[in-house]
């Protein structure tokens, strides 16, 4: 074969691996989705918490907070600055826990709210917040997110608590964030006591309740349970789902929070 020949062999082979390629069906979707969310905490199990994701090839989505952790620092200092962004480059989604764990309390007029935070410098106290303060409580995680990682947080927030109001809600989305919960049965337990709730029973009922398409919630570390959750239930939850057909998205794939949570990653972060 002349070398026009065999050039015009490549350029044609190349052409028909191109279009095989164009041809070929996109992966199926999952029908029996899950979506596991994790909340900061102590960050005592968070190492351990990323192996277990690793090892069966899961990738979940993370609320930030900067917490109080065992080593006397807290979640988003310097010392975890490394963890986050090899979360952030194994391709998981980030949403705000508003920076110093806000707990909504109750509406007050005006449009203000009446707030406790758990951390920080004004942890334990009431406080009024304007809609503008709550709105800087979710953006300086999004800021320290993006300086420890390079990426963008996704416009996404979960109240510590999960305690929200139809005022909270609008005040969060006036600055671009969107509420996500946790479905009932997907309220793992890790936060509640060893002694009444051990760890066989909170598997046990999570492989019995879950259901496609539900919301998890555990947390990275929780100071009042003597029995550490994670990986003692984590790995043989993820295992016993996955044998029973289902599979892990982040919510960047969730019918409803997709919208928002698949953003571009690399974007300046909001304000």
């Amino acid at each position: 074969m002349s070398r026009c020949n065999r050039a015009a062999a490549i350029v044609l082979l190349g052409a028909a691996a191109c279009q095989a390629a164009a041809a070929a069906p996109a992966p199926a979707a999952c029908a029996k989705p899950v979506y596991l969310t994790f909340d900061t905490g102590h960050m005592g199990v968070a190492p351990l918490v990323a192996q277990v994701l690793e090892k069966h090839g899961v990738h979940a989505t993370f609320f930030l907070a900067n917490e109080r952790t065992l080593t006397g620092g807290s979640s988003l200092d310097d010392q975890w600055a490394p963890w986050w962004k090899a979360r952030a480059a194994a391709g998981d989604v980030f949403g705000s826990h508003t920076y110093d764990h806000v707990y909504w309390l109750k509406d007050l007029p005006g449009g203000k709210f009446l707030v406790r935070p758990s951390f920080g410098p004004h942890a334990g106290k009431e406080e009024v917040f304007t809609a503008a303060q709550y709105c800087d409580a979710l953006d300086a995680s999004a800021r320290r997110f993006q300086a420890m990682t390079g990426a963008r947080m996704a416009p996404l927030f979960r109240a510590p608590g999960g305690h929200t109001s139809p005022a909270l809600l609008k005040a969060a989305q006036s600055c671009g964030y969107h509420h996500v919960g946790w479905s009932p049965s997907g309220f793992l337990g890790d936060e509640l006591p060893s002694d009444k709730y051990p760890n066989r029973r909170l598997l046990e009922q999570a492989l019995q309740d879950i259901r496609p398409g539900d919301v998890l919630m555990a947390h990275l570390g929780i100071w009042s349970r003597q029995d550490p959750w994670a990986p003692a239930v984590l790995e043989p939850l993820i295992a016993g789902l996955q044998a029973k057909g289902y599979c892990f998205e982040t919510l960047a794939r969730h019918p409803r929070y997709g919208q928002w949570a698949a953003v571009d990653r690399q974007a300046p972060a909001p304000r």
